[in-house]
């Protein structure tokens, strides 16, 4: 019976969960009674993050180690889903890269390998779960951008237009399945803490005079995606300041706000 009852739990795939925002949003995935699929590429980090998830929520979660930049990655995810027979009810795509710097200044494999993960893979993995959730009439899809992604960022500029396709799309996607019973939703944090803000840090001294009331928090991040994603909003924009940014940025005229953009991306990078 007990077997039959975990079986009733919708489950939640998680993208890039070994660290960061994507290991907070499986924890509150989990806390919010969902079995667990971890996707990312360290094996060790993602069966640590099984056992505490498993021994904390009660819950199942299974490793699936993926290199998500490969182009057969989502395909043979899928296929592995498909095998073992367990439909994906919730797809949250949280696997991501950042460069902060000079476009000029990063080799071209360096802008390649944001838009095959932050675009290509992402769509992949999109084109093989929401297909299935379409034909059961059911399904969830968080895909977490940014606040980048309302607004040109030079010092960011790769990462900002894979963050601006991935709204888009979301938004795209989401008038589209109106009515499937299938939802999309954007999650659009500003700068959290997490080890990817912690390696730009290490690479940009300037970084680290941010003060302490501008960064995030990975776990209130996750608690309004997983709230926004299980309302079925489109976008969700965590936090009042982000908000405030997000408001003023589409207040502004496009050539003043690359005017304050630049301006301010110039003294952090």
């Amino acid at each position: 019976m007990a077997d039959t009852a975990a079986r009733r739990r919708p489950t939640a795939l998680v993208t890039g969960a070994s660290s960061g925002i994507g290991e907070a949003l499986a924890h509150r995935f989990a806390r919010g009674g969902h079995d667990l699929v971890l996707v990312a590429r360290t094996r060790e980090r993602l069966q640590a993050l099984a056992a505490a998830l498993e021994a904390t929520h009660g819950v199942k979660a299974r490793v699936a180690v993926a290199d998500l930049s490969r182009l057969e990655a989502a395909v043979e995810l899928a296929a592995a889903m498909r095998r073992a027979r367990r439909p994906v009810d919730v797809l949250v795509n949280c696997a991501g890269v950042l460069h902060v710097g000079a476009f000029a200044g990063a080799p071209p494999a360096r802008h390649r390998a944001l838009v095959d993960l932050n675009v290509a893979a992402l769509t992949g993995m999109l084109a093989h779960f929401v297909p299935p959730m379409v034909a059961r009439g059911r399904g969830r899809v968080l895909n977490v951008a940014s606040i980048a992604s309302f607004q040109p960022v030079p010092g960011l500029a790769t990462y900002a237009a894979t963050k601006a396709y991935v709204l888009s799309l979301t938004e795209s996607l989401a008038e589209e399945l109106q009515g499937t019973g299938v939802t999309v939703t954007a999650l659009c944090p500003g700068i959290t803490a997490t080890h990817m803000l912690d390696a730009a840090t290490r690479d940009h001294a300037a970084l680290r005079a941010l003060p302490a009331w501008v960064v995030g928090d990975a776990d209130a991040v996750a608690d309004e995606g997983f709230d926004a994603c299980l309302a079925g909003e489109v976008i969700r924009v965590p936090g009042l300041l982000n908000r405030a940014t997000v408001a003023a940025g589409r207040a502004l005229p496009k050539w003043l706000l690359r005017r304050v953009s630049g301006a301010v991306s110039r003294r952090l990078v």
